[in-house]
């Protein structure tokens, strides 16, 4: 196949104004790697982070130390990471406190939170610039060449709309540092963030909740849509979506991306799990090969959802994730547009394919990964590496 990396800067970049704000689609991750750099060197005033992984590699490192540098000029550095999905150690981000900056660990306690993931990745700089995505900070995931590299986006936001997701961390921020802080208040403030009108609408899912702002928006979107294009690395859905998905199919064109390879293997299994069904409805399936996936994309007609999280129960139900929905037809066609060139990458997962796969021990297997994706956390199914074929 042609080189990724070739392939991504020769295409145009992916750009859009949109209500006053400017969006880019940031393909490569070593293009993800530079500009993290150069925003955190550029940045004025603040920088708050939000980070499911933050790993202590050759690019953890640099971005550590990027951080710690605002800071010791007077940049105000706040910095949250998950503590199941991070493998820094404590004394990581010593010279960051040191330095002024501020460094805050989510980590549920025993119990009914035990699950719960902060699995979101948003920076905000100077409350004027906003990434989001799927990619961590880690050297896999802001790089374009090598074996473990993870196929993945971010998206670039510039203007008045990064204003929410800032006031957004702040208040995650106080949560996560105040003491015994309730799931309740948790979930009441997830809320009070989630926006329904407009052409840009941030959604920020909550933990057990059955009203979750982006599982809604995208069911709503896909209900009424004819054209569905969608890339997920983890891609287990609920049978009510999964019907939704294979009514598109019937009445227009649904195509869905999963990954060929992946570090959770279990994952890939359960994503095989519903393809029988998708299939019967008219669905295309594919499976990407270069690289290991972790893109989150849907194109629903003239709408894109674009950001961290899975299709999957645990995104919908129990993950903290942020999602953008942009509803502008330029946008979404030039993003079919990316999805086309994936393709170009894909494997058809044609019927006749699929049956040969199928035999009954390969389903029996598809169907506890499935279970066990929706139930556990990822980082706990990766060690299973339950099914490969």
């Amino acid at each position: 196949m042609a080189d990724r990396a070739a392939s991504t800067a020769a295409s145009a970049p992916i750009r859009a104004e949109i209500a006053g704000n400017r969006l880019e689609l940031i393909e490569s991750g070593e293009e993800r790697f530079r500009l993290l750099l150069e925003l955190i060197a550029g940045a004025r005033t603040s920088i708050k982070m939000l980070m499911y992984m933050f790993n202590p590699d050759r690019d953890g490192d640099a971005v550590r130390d990027a951080l710690t540098d605002a800071a010791r000029r007077g940049v105000d550095v706040k910095l949250l990471i998950d503590g199941f999905g991070s493998g820094a150690p404590s004394d990581f981000f010593t010279d960051l406190g040191e330095a002024g900056g501020e460094h805050c660990v989510f980590n549920p306690s025993w119990g009914r939170r035990y699950l719960l993931r902060n699995h979101q990745k948003l920076i905000v700089i100077d409350q004027e610039t906003v990434l989001i995505g799927g990619a961590n900070i880690d050297a896999a995931y802001l790089d374009d060449h090598g074996a473990k590299h993870w196929r993945d986006l971010w998206l670039r936001l510039d203007g008045p709309e990064a204003l929410l997701p800032a006031r957004y961390f702040d208040s995650l921020f106080r949560w996560s540092k105040r003491p015994n802080s309730k799931l309740r208040s948790l979930k009441r403030m997830i809320a009070e963030y989630n926006e329904w009108r407009g052409p840009l609408q941030w959604k920020f899912s909550g933990p057990l909740s059955m009203r979750n702002s982006w599982w809604r928006s995208i069911g709503r979107d896909i209900k009424r849509a004819r054209r569905l294009d969608m890339i997920f690395a983890y891609f287990a859905p609920p049978g009510a979506m999964i019907r939704r998905i294979g009514r598109v199919g019937r009445r227009g064109r649904a195509r869905v991306v999963n990954a060929a390879k992946s570090d959770n293997t279990a994952t890939i299994a359960a994503a095989r799990h519903s393809y029988s069904r998708l299939i019967r409805r008219h669905v295309e399936i594919y499976e990407y090969q270069p690289a290991k996936l972790h893109t989150k994309l849907a194109i629903v007609d003239d709408i894109v959802h674009i950001g961290s999280s899975n299709f999957d129960y645990r995104s919908f139900y129990i993950n903290l994730e942020i999602m953008l929905r942009v509803s502008d037809r330029g946008f979404a066609e030039q993003m079919r547009g990316y999805f086309e060139r994936e393709l170009a990458d894909c494997k058809w997962i044609t019927p006749e394919l699929h049956q040969r796969r199928a035999n009954p021990w390969r389903r029996f297997k598809w169907a506890v990964s499935h279970f066990l994706v929706n139930v556990m956390d990822y980082s706990v199914t990766r060690r299973l590496n339950f099914v490969r074929s």
